[in-house]
């Protein structure tokens, strides 16, 4: 039989000796501490002038060095060569510090220092000086998981320590951090750093440990590190591990759960195009490749952005992306305007909680990702506005639009003459109604309502009215600025004669008579006119002949007071609804002889 396997106590076989990439690779000095230039300019002149503040405050996400620039601020300020600006790392303090071991630089966890008892003690601890070095430092990590009674604990420490004494705070959550001690630090924000810093970071950790990548495969690791070189090191370790020294493009988008940027082209795409079924497919291709919906939907969504900067003829070389991929995203977008990719990113970053949060991942996102997809297809509120048709929207809207009811069609013209009496018998002001079989399709808002056609018997309409194409062309610009009023126009006769507009109404019509007295209604005439016909052009109302021979005559309506009729809420009421003062009648609780309200 074998002899079983038997762990000794203090050995370790020789390959366990490895040490992460994160770790080796550690800035040791201010020169190489990456993306940090403002902290780090900041930090070698308060060393050169000796401006050594007691208290400093390290703000930033994870990875970008914020405990990394603590240590190396305690060599600077301990190291046995004056000036230490750079520190030599090779002297016993440099070394002790770099190792953790050194007694007057503490290194403390928050989270284990959270409770007052802890922290009052090590507040008592400090106030002796150091016991070798220049400077006591103590770098409290993760400084906002401290209780408020321990932060209390602190404040009168941190505002006047004892001589030689030097506190560094390092936080991810700086709005956790109470504001008497936050004004009591000097702080510093340490930045995302840019993937093409990291991307040649990590180019040079490949070339000094012999590891074989692409470029494009190391620019797939720092945007997925997003911002933090501790995790894009990490990952190029986890590669290069899967690999045996090769990191694979293929190995690297599986690795990092989706990030392909040839499938978010194709994404885009479809997206852009309205093409359901392949957006569809390819959230498919996300759930059967496994990857996680939240971090491909993030990936997406920043992808999107890029594409939104280049729309706006953004400059290429700051959005980060290699030479093909900015050719590519460029030629994707070029045909769609700004304000597509402004809606599709808006309805993405509206999706991207509900994605976080469901529990049905996949699904959440293949429906984002399909409505989307529908977006190209609404119309812009300035093509309705304008009087876009039928022909010009998209068929889906337009079958919707067409079960509608259809608009109210304006009143027809009143024929004249007796044979136009019987042809249509009808009240004056009612219009016609259409048969259900018959029923015209839904106009726009904007658009000026077609007349009623006559019936057969009924005269031709004016020569000036179907032949001029000036009057239509201001029968459509009276559409665009007041509908209601190019509604009730349409009704009657309207011809000009090469200096007047000249509009004649039925006699004792008092809907449109009402509405051209009204002061806003002939400013807004005056200045379509003008625009219409020429700057010297005028109208006027003229009312038509009293009715035929042969028919009742409407009595007259009793006049309006001209301080009722100018009043500006009947005037808001007569402009809301295109109505008109038919007469006056004593309210229901008033006797007759009182005057109206």
């Amino acid at each position: 039989m074998p002899e079983p396997f038997v762990a000794v106590a203090g050995s370790a076989p020789s390959d366990m000796t490895y040490q992460v990439l994160a770790r080796k690779w550690r800035p040791q000095d201010f020169s190489s501490l990456i993306g940090q230039p403002a902290v780090v300019t900041a930090l070698t002149n308060a060393l050169r002038e000796g401006r050594v503040a007691q208290a400093y405050l390290f703000s930033g996400i994870r990875g970008v060095g914020k405990t990394t620039a603590a240590r190396v601020f305690a060599k600077a300020l301990n190291c046995e060569r004056e000036p230490a600006l750079r520190p030599c790392s090779d002297c016993p303090i440099c070394r002790q510090i770099a190792e953790g071991s050194d007694l007057d630089v503490l290194e403390i966890d928050a989270a284990t220092y959270s409770k007052v008892e802890q922290v009052r003690e090590l507040a008592e601890s400090l106030r002796y000086g150091p016991a070798r070095d220049r400077y006591k430092v103590v770098v409290l990590d993760e400084v906002h998981r401290l209780s408020r009674q321990a932060f209390d604990a602190l404040l009168k420490l941190v505002e006047e320590p004892p001589p030689q004494l030097v506190f560094i705070f390092a936080t991810t959550e700086i709005d956790a951090v109470p504001a008497t001690i936050l004004s009591r630090c000097q702080e510093f924000h340490f930045r995302r750093v840019g993937r093409r810093e990291v991307a040649d970071h990590l180019e040079t950790i490949c070339r000094e440990e012999k590891l074989e990548a692409s470029r494009h495969a190391l620019e797939l690791l720092a945007r997925a590190g997003e911002g933090s070189v501790r995790d894009s090191v990490a990952l190029l370790d986890q590669l290069a591990t899967f690999g045996n020294g090769r990191v694979d493009e293929e190995e690297a988008k599986r690795l990092l759960g989706g990030l392909d940027l040839a499938l978010f082209d194709r994404l885009l795409g479809a997206i852009l195009a309205g093409e359901p079924a392949e957006v569809a497919a390819l959230a498919r291709t996300v759930e059967q490749e496994g990857w996680d919906p939240r971090q491909v939907h993030a990936h997406f969504l920043s992808y999107c952005r890029d594409a939104l900067h280049l729309s706006l003829g953004g400059a290429g070389d700051v959005l980060e992306l290699s030479e093909d991929e900015r050719a590519a995203l460029a030629a994707r977008v070029g045909a769609h305007p700004y304000e597509d990719l402004l809606r599709l990113l808006h309805h993405l970053l509206a999706s991207e909680a509900t994605i976080r949060r469901s529990d049905a991942g996949a699904l959440a996102l293949e429906l984002a990702w399909l409505r989307a997809a529908e977006l190209p297809k609404l119309v812009r509120i300035e093509a309705l506005l304008a009087g876009a048709g039928g022909d010009e929207l998209d068929p889906a809207v337009t079958a919707t639009s067409s079960t509608r009811p259809p608009a109210p069609r304006p009143v027809a013209p009143r024929p004249a003459g007796k044979s136009a009496a019987m042809a249509v018998e009808e009240p004056p002001t009612r219009p016609v109604a259409a048969a259900p079989d018959a029923a015209p399709e839904a106009t726009p808002l904007t658009q000026a309502p077609t007349p009623v056609e006559p019936p057969a018997s009924a005269p031709e309409p004016s020569p000036a009215r179907a032949a001029g194409g000036s009057v239509e062309r201001f029968f459509e610009e009276l559409s665009l600025r007041r509908p209601t009023l190019a509604g009730q126009l349409a009704a009657v006769e309207c011809r000009y004669d090469g200096e007047r507009l000249e509009i004649v109404h039925p006699a004792g019509d008092s809907l449109v008579a009402s509405a051209l007295r009204r002061a806003s209604n002939r400013t807004l005439l005056d200045d379509v006119v003008a625009s219409v016909f020429g700057a010297g052009a005028r109208w006027r109302a003229i009312e038509g002949a009293a009715a035929a021979a042969g028919e009742t005559p409407t009595p007259p309506e009793p006049p309006v007071p001209q301080a009722l009729a100018e009043h500006p809420r009947v005037q808001a009421v007569l402009e809301i609804f295109g109505g008109s003062i038919a007469g006056l009648e004593p309210a229901a609780d008033e006797p007759t002889g009182r005057e109206p309200r």
